[in-house]
């Protein structure tokens, strides 16, 4: 083999391993994406089911608001009625 054509595979056996390499780079970053792309995705699936969560606990404390303040006003009513009878017993006896 002549000095040239030993450059030239020497060149070959250099682009070979260059795009080797490269592969190998490249099957690297995949990975690394999704690896990452996985942790997001379980990150977000994570934040659902919390965000879920709080719209039920927020369903259920809204709710018990609304059942309290329908105690709330049923008692005044009630109150006021018992207030009224009695006006109207105290009016009867004058």
């Amino acid at each position: 083999m002549n000095n040239q054509e030993e450059k030239s595979v020497k060149e070959t056996e250099r682009l070979a391993k260059l795009k080797a390499e490269d592969a190998r780079q490249l099957a690297r970053e995949q990975a690394r994406t999704k690896a990452y792309l996985d942790r997001e995705q379980e990150i977000e699936k994570a934040q659902k089911i919390k965000e879920d969560q709080r719209a039920r606990d927020r369903a259920e404390e809204e709710i018990k608001e609304q059942a309290k303040e329908k105690a709330r006003k049923e008692a005044y009513q009630a109150r006021e009625k018992i207030i009224a009878a009695e006006q109207e017993a105290r009016k009867a006896k004058q």
